[in-house]
């Protein structure tokens, strides 16, 4: 008799959990900006290998230089004025030889100067 009464509530308690796993499972997650344009590259090459109708091995060679290509342009950014700084102050310490305290005295020095 107690079985029979047990089993509807452990029916609903695995509904009650299952319903809650899928609503978990349905939120929309937002790509980072690093994510939404490594997205761009992939979709723009694809896009590129299919015109070309490219398949098999020189579709995967396409792609690799294609996204290789893409990746590359985006390091040639400018840089911002502390990490140009910090560039400077790295090339001031490895033209001197600095290493170790000295080397972090100095870095912190340079870093704290005015631009």
């Amino acid at each position: 008799m107690r079985l029979i009464t047990a089993f509807p509530l452990l029916v609903l308690g695995s509904f009650m959990l299952s319903t809650n796993l899928m609503a978990a499972d349905t939120a929309v997650k937002t790509p980072s900006p690093a994510q939404a344009a490594q997205q761009k590259r992939m979709t723009d090459c694809n896009h590129q290998a299919s015109t070309k109708s490219l398949k098999g091995e020189n579709r995967s060679t396409f792609m690799s230089t294609c996204l290789k290509a893409k990746s590359s342009s985006t390091v040639g950014k400018s840089l911002t004025p502390q990490q140009q700084k910090m560039k400077d102050c790295n090339a001031d310490a490895k033209a001197k030889s600095l290493k170790g305290n000295e080397r972090k005295t100095f870095m912190s020095a340079c870093l704290k100067k005015s631009a």
